[in-house]
């Protein structure tokens, strides 16, 4: 079971709004024309990304294209080396099951690790994009890589709150556990 994507819309230095993609331009469009421009991150990867405004409507988009939709299978190009191809080639239940068999035993080798590494990678994202110029921002940054917790709370303690409270929700993820700020 997956859960609902979740997104942050930020001006400047204050956060307008946090939830799903529906909620968060229905905030939006309550708030109004603001002062500078507005920026929305999905919380999982810490991405920027454009909300489409169809969103807001009652039915989410359809999506067209290639693949199985009502599976949640999608279609994308994949660029392999020739010897690659060959050998996906050669499995038995062909190249989409042996990539597929690929990728879930990827997941399951270190599940823990890679939450941290994605959770570190998504919050440097916002991080750069929010605070790059704030003071203490490479400290911070080194902080979150080396994974300690404790300077790297040190670091952004006096950034602005709504920034503040934001990343220390993205870095819930990114420090081993019982190591949190």
């Amino acid at each position: 079971m997956t859960s609902e994507r979740t997104y942050t819309a930020f001006t400047g230095v204050r956060r307008l709004a946090s939830g799903s993609a529906r909620e968060v331009l229905r905030r939006l469009g309550e708030v109004g024309p603001c002062d500078g421009p507005v920026l929305v991150f999905d919380d999982a990867s810490g991405h920027q990304v454009e909300l489409d405004a169809r969103l807001a409507a009652e039915e989410p988009p359809v999506r067209a294209g290639p693949g199985r939709p009502k599976l949640g299978v999608v279609s994308r190009e994949v660029s392999l080396l020739p010897r690659h191809w060959e050998w996906l080639e050669r499995q038995p239940s062909g190249i989409s099951a042996a990539l597929r068999r690929l990728v879930e035993e990827a997941i399951r080798r270190d599940p823990d690790e890679e939450r941290t590494r994605l959770a570190r990678e998504a919050a440097h994202r916002v991080m750069t994009a929010l605070a790059g110029d704030l003071p203490h921002y490479e400290e911070a940054a080194r902080a979150l890589f080396a994974r300690d917790s404790k300077r790297f709370a040190q670091q952004i303690r006096r950034w602005p709150a709504d920034i503040r409270e934001h990343l220390a929700r993205m870095v819930e993820g990114a420090f081993p556990k019982g190591d949190e700020p």
